[in-house]
């Protein structure tokens, strides 16, 4: 195990750091995009069926107010997708590392199902007509991290 940590995980954790690093210097602040994706129906851990759209931000801390209430907007803005902020999937180990904004790191998770793109039974076969349904949706949402900045007005 520690092997593989050693291989694996300790380089991708690096690079991540130095390009976060990198951001900053850059940029003056760092924003990370967490994407994970999931079964929507999980009944040995969640009862019924997960909203298809999960963001986190460790309950608001791992990022800025005002981008975590922008983003919420985003999602709130629509009505074809279930969504929800900081429920289930508040944010796991790279958003709660990461996710600093007095250091002027700020991280968002999302987690999304699988219907949202892709068939969810036998042989899991990308759904090219609902992937580029959430394509929009997903662009808005990466379109208000790049608009940001820290320290705007509400």
């Amino acid at each position: 195990m520690q092997r593989r940590r050693a291989r694996y995980w300790q380089p991708y954790h690096d690079a991540l750091e130095a390009e976060l690093a990198r951001l900053q210097a850059a940029h003056g602040h760092a924003v990370l995009f967490d994407g994970h994706s999931i079964r929507s129906e999980l009944p040995w851990l969640f009862e019924g069926k997960l909203p298809d759209l999960n963001l986190g931000t460790v309950g608001g801390a791992s990022c800025d107010p005002l981008l975590r209430q922008r983003l919420a907007e985003v999602l709130a803005g629509q009505d074809t997708y279930t969504q929800v902020v900081d429920g289930r999937f508040k944010g796991g180990h790279i958003t709660r590392h990461h996710g600093q904004p007095a250091q002027g790191r700020h991280a968002i998770q999302l987690e999304m199902c699988w219907s949202c793109y892709m068939t969810e039974a036998p042989p899991w076969a990308w759904d090219a007509a609902h992937a580029a349904r959430v394509q929009p949706l997903l662009g808005r949402l990466v379109d208000t991290m790049l608009a940001w900045r820290p320290g705007a007005a509400a």
